[in-house]
């Protein structure tokens, strides 16, 4: 029964995901985008024709094997890489990046680096240090606010990056496996406070993971890519409500079930690959 579900909710044909924008939600888009790296027989075709819609305040995950171009996706829509073919619109006025590596200033106290987009935009300081200690408190390190990066451990310093994003008056924010480096319980607790922080404040996300269970605890949406040339293979409506927590989600069956599901896609594209040289 959950499979009949599972094929209600994908989208079978390569690259075509429609999402209703009869409201005006719609924050961004890819339009049929292309990119190639290098040229003549050398070149490497890294996606290929791939649409995705992003409404407002939805979390949006990009699952996939290693090399099928989930970062590259991500890229383009930051406007860090341009598509060779295809079009990104976007409808808000600034988007962050989060990625696996904190990239906080060292120089700069946790603080300071949290303001540091506000500053750039030349945000008064009694406003930006308000609106920064406010963010870091919902992460819960107001208490290490005047400490430096290398006085923080792992966690708190994606933590502390993840409050910058947020502090910036991001329309979207991308994140990039940034829980990928941390430890198991580090990174539970990671994505329990992320959850807590979406509760409060509804951004929209782009989400970019290796991990099912992830993918399922966090998202709105998933799309499942294809190895290279990639593609969008499956999209799929996570069916669970919020609040979710992973012990609650793991006691479902249909949870399992559709775990087990996408593990299955995700493998056949890897076989595939393996047997192609992709």
């Amino acid at each position: 029964m959950l499979m009949e579900s599972l094929k209600r909710q994908t989208i079978a044909q390569e690259g075509a995901l429609p999402l209703r924008d009869e409201t005006g939600q719609l924050l961004a888009q890819a339009s049929d985008v292309s990119v190639k790296f290098g040229a003549g027989d050398s070149a490497v075709q890294v996606l290929d024709k791939v649409n995705v819609k992003l409404g407002k305040g939805e979390f949006l995950v990009l699952l996939g094997p290693s090399g099928c171009g989930k970062s590259t996706l991500l890229r383009l829509f930051s406007g860090h890489l341009k598509p060779t073919a295809g079009k990104i619109t976007f409808n808000g006025k600034r988007c962050n990046m989060v990625f696996q590596e904190h990239g906080l200033y060292p120089w700069m106290s946790v603080l300071d680096n949290v303001a540091f987009g506000l500053r750039m935009r030349k945000v008064p300081k009694a406003e930006r240090r308000a609106r920064a200690l406010a963010e870091l408190k919902l992460v819960g390190l107001e208490k290490v606010a005047d400490a430096y990066p290398a006085q923080l451990s792992g966690g708190m310093k994606q933590r502390a990056n993840i409050a910058r994003a947020f502090a910036n008056d991001s329309d979207l924010v991308l994140m990039d496996e940034p829980y990928a480096a941390l430890d198991v319980q580090t990174r539970r607790l990671m994505q329990e406070q992320l959850l807590e922080l979406l509760a409060r404040e509804r951004k929209s996300v782009i989400f970019v993971t290796h991990s099912i269970e992830e993918a399922l605890l966090l998202g709105d949406r998933i799309l499942v890519m294809a190895t290279r040339p990639g593609r969008i293979r499956r999209e799929i409506v996570v069916p669970f409500g919020r609040p979710r927590d992973l012990h609650s989600l793991r006691l479902k069956p249909e949870f399992n079930e559709l775990n087990e599901s996408i593990w299955e896609m995700i493998s056949a594209e890897v076989k595939e690959a393996f047997r192609t040289g992709a």
